[in-house]
């Protein structure tokens, strides 16, 4: 397993990571993902374990709760070995102080976290939500008395806007505050709008990219390809609606390609479409999450081995869309990339 830094900060992590939310099986969508209790959760733990895979990623909505307790579980007597990645934001119920980012949230956040993992501290705390009711200094004042008294080491966010990620980082750099290492963000080869602007922020500051649902919300896991209906276990059926919309013909075209490679090379349409990510500028770690053991395996086979940079053209030409103004000229046009040669 390789390593890097996450961002700038000093924090080395696996180039995989685990996505813990096949784990706890609560609720329509979660269930949807996976069901692993804690016996199964344990076995996927090994076996990331075995294969250098340190760092899981969880958060306080992902089956209400239990995604972090079956975690905790599995780590059990070996939490030195793992860095824990969790987050808080989302609303965990209907009452005025369970959503956003206030202190008194924050800090309620992180005990409860820290109780369902059975953990002295988290590695990686994420804000899982921009709160624009919650003013920036006072999050990073709550982050920065968290970080102080070692119930969290290092900080991040998730699904943030450029502005509100740059607000923050001006913020922290203004009054002192410990700055986001981590940004967690959906990328895939049928979701590449995190290039557009995310991408070159993260160039810029030093941020480094936690990567969700790299298989496209599951539709790059070589069971979906043109003229086929979709599977009937397919989770998509149940979870379409709650992801990244994707047109049917741009899908179909990635798929394409990565079929041809895939006859190339012997891998698994999964594997390829991770190992384009794993090149990627700024892209720190890729989250993999699977609903067995087998499909984690396959998964895990994405490091290792390299693409070849014309397989890796072919999979951005068939990938690539117009990016919206005003980032489109920066591609089209030569003056725009002469002054701007980081943008991708």
């Amino acid at each position: 397993m390789e390593y890097r830094q996450l961002g700038t900060s000093g924090l080395k992590v696996p180039a995989l990571s685990f996505g813990a939310g096949t784990f706890g099986g609560r609720g329509p969508l979660f269930s949807a993902w996976g069901t692993a209790g804690p016996d199964e959760a344990r076995r996927m733990v090994d076996l990331s374990l075995d294969a250098g895979v340190t760092l899981f990623d969880t958060a306080d909505v992902y089956s209400d709760g239990a995604s972090e307790e079956v975690l905790g579980a599995a780590l059990k007597g070996r939490r030195d070995q793992a860095l824990i990645s969790t987050k808080a934001a989302l609303p965990t119920g209907e009452g005025p102080h369970d959503a956003g980012v206030s202190r008194s949230r924050l800090i309620r956040s992180v005990e409860a976290a820290l109780r369902r993992l059975d953990t002295e501290y988290i590695d990686l705390f994420q804000l899982h939500a921009y709160d624009a009711s919650t003013p920036v200094e006072e999050v990073l004042s709550a982050l920065d008395d968290l970080v102080r008294v070692g119930k969290i080491r290092y900080t991040g966010v998730s699904n943030y806007a450029g502005w509100q990620l740059m607000k923050a980082l001006a913020a922290a750099g203004e009054h002192g505050r410990p700055r986001f290492a981590a940004h967690q963000v959906y990328y895939s080869l049928v979701g590449r709008d995190y290039e557009w602007e995310l991408m070159p922020l993260g160039l810029d500051q030093g941020v480094g990219a936690v990567v969700w649902s790299p298989l496209g919300w599951g539709r790059l896991t070589g069971r979906i390809r043109r003229g086929q209906p979709l599977p009937k276990d397919s989770r998509l059926h149940r979870t379409a609606q709650f992801g990244p919309p994707i047109e049917d013909e741009h899908l179909y075209r990635v798929v394409d390609a990565l079929d041809e490679i895939a006859a190339e090379t012997g891998k698994a349409v999964p594997q390829i479409a991770l190992n384009w990510l794993l090149r990627r500028p700024t892209v720190s770690t890729v989250l993999i999450g699977a609903r067995d053991e087998e499909q984690l395996k396959q998964n895990l086979g994405a490091v290792g081995w390299e693409l070849t940079p014309d397989q890796v053209a072919r999979l951005d030409a068939a990938s690539e869309v117009e990016a919206p103004y005003p980032y489109y000229p920066y591609r089209t046009q030569e003056g725009f990339r002469r002054l701007n040669p980081a943008v991708v």
